[in-house]
């Protein structure tokens, strides 16, 4: 362990401090399977301190001028543009993202998105009239209180920006608890803050897992509020878990996006689908993983996916290049392993990749880009989130049955469209139940939100929205305009 990156402590009250209690866990590089780094997991006595060091400096934050607080996050956007190197080789050691990928997609989505909450928070009205005529009604945005931030090991930047961000803009305090098995990118983020100068107790970190750190924050009697990140599962349990303090909470869970390509779509919409299905190694709640194809289009369909797959190179995180790296653990390939034997003994027909490592590759968490065809929506691999690069093929005879396929999932995070067809696209995306709809390839406006319903959490992340799920409004009468 001498060798090994000491990472093992806390950000507390300003300061870095160690654990109460040693609990070390080793970070594992998941292209090599080898130990790159140690941390603590947290336990009651550091979540305490935290929530404690939140709490005391809420009030004094909560009442900083929001110019203020703009200009420290305007200083936390500089560093971290200063630090994207050192973040996208952290996010590349602890989950697997290729070295390009890391730094142009995994670490830039972090200073996107702190761009766009800069750009949506300038405009942002605090306090408003309720309508022009009611001069005298007012609606006041303010401050939730100590919210405990969740984040996921699959997009760490992107998600812990989605978060802390927000939250300080609104004049939250925060405690965020970065997934245990990829906190190195948050410890990079941490020290960015920590330069960015806030106040003390504005931010604290305590690395743990969900058992520990994750349910002592969700039942925490002074924390007003969660958001979390990550499966259904644990979101259903984080729910539960902060019923009793009758917190605030904001979900943002799994997915299992359908994609409709219909017989018009353009010629590149196959390869678009299976190249965003197989994206950070199918890494991706957004991904779409179910192909919908139009009937007299789906044999073309199937020959198109296949090629994308065979053309998909894996490889190391630790080298340059247009590959798709390791899945993030050995936990999570055994999981999509066994899916796609599932898929295999239920019938599905298996157009490319399979189980096993792929070619030539003895070591690391690698997965063979995978597609099946011939999918029914009942087969479990068409059911399950697989989190993995592999992708499920499905015709449909109508448009009317393309949409029942669709909406026959727990999910509703992410649906894609693909036709010419201007009224169907119109259509479709108001009868695809999901939080968002994206059509032949072209990506959401900037400041849009992310999020979803059903079983995907209904949290809104991003734009004006993800600023406003960090705070209350208050409805105020009696105001006196002239005052």
């Amino acid at each position: 362990m001498s060798g090994l990156a000491d990472k093992r402590k806390f950000y507390i009250g300003g300061e870095w401090v160690a654990p109460r209690a040693p609990n070390d866990l080793e970070v594992i590089d998941p292209s090599t399977e080898e130990a790159v780094a140690v941390i603590s997991l947290g336990g009651q006595a550091d979540t305490d301190a935290a929530v404690a060091a939140a709490k005391t400096a809420f009030p004094a934050w909560a009442a900083t001028p929001p110019a203020q607080r703009l200009a420290h996050v305007e200083k936390i956007l500089e560093i971290y543009k200063r630090r994207a190197p050192d973040m996208a080789a952290a996010i590349s050691a602890e989950m697997g993202a290729p070295q390009d990928m890391s730094l142009n997609d995994q670490a830039a989505a972090g200073s996107y998105h702190i761009e766009t909450f800069i750009e949506a928070f300038r405009d942002f009205e605090f306090i408003r009239p309720l309508r022009p005529d009611t001069p005298t009604s007012m609606v006041a945005w303010e401050p939730v209180g100590v919210v405990g931030l969740i984040t996921p090991w699959n997009w760490p930047m992107n998600q812990v920006t989605l978060k802390v961000i927000p939250a300080l803009l609104a004049g939250d305090t925060v405690v965020l608890k970065p997934s245990e098995i990829a906190p190195l990118s948050s410890v990079v983020f941490t020290e960015i803050v920590d330069e960015a100068g806030l106040p003390p107790g504005v931010y604290n970190m305590v690395n743990g897992d969900g058992a520990g750190v994750g349910s002592q924050l969700s039942v925490h009697p002074d924390v007003d509020m969660i958001s979390f990140t990550g499966s259904t599962r644990a979101g259903i349990a984080i729910t539960k878990a902060a019923a009793d303090t009758l917190k605030k909470v904001a979900l943002e869970l799994g997915g299992k996006g359908a994609n409709l390509v219909f017989a018009d779509a353009d010629d590149k919409a196959v390869t678009r689908g299976a190249r965003h299905c197989f994206y950070n190694s199918g890494q991706s709640c957004n991904a779409p993983t179910r192909m919908l194809v139009e009937r007299s289009f789906y044999e073309t369909a199937v020959e198109q996916a296949r090629k994308v797959a065979e053309e998909t190179a894996v490889a190391t995180a630790h080298q340059p290049g247009r590959h798709i790296g390791p899945v993030v653990s050995k936990q999570q390939w055994d999981k999509i392993q066994d899916l796609i034997q599932k898929g295999i003994d239920e019938g599905a027909r298996l157009v490319a990749g399979g189980p096993g490592l792929p070619e030539g590759v003895n070591r690391g968490y690698f997965v063979r880009p995978t597609v099946f065809a011939d999918v029914t929506n009942d087969m479990t691999i068409a059911r399950q989130e697989i989190f993995g690069p592999v992708l499920s093929i499905i015709p449909f005879d109508s448009e009317e049955e393309a949409v029942a396929i669709a909406n026959d999932t727990i999910y509703g995070l992410t649906n894609y469209v693909q036709t010419s067809d201007g009224a169907r696209r119109n259509r479709l995306a108001r009868q695809l139940r999901a939080g968002m709809v994206e059509m032949n390839g072209q990506g959401r406006g900037r400041g849009s939100a992310f999020g979803g319903v059903k079983a995907s959490g209904r949290a809104r992340e991003g734009g004006v929205w993800g600023l406003e799920e960090f705070m209350d409004s208050k409805q105020i009468s009696g105001w006196d305009p002239d005052a």
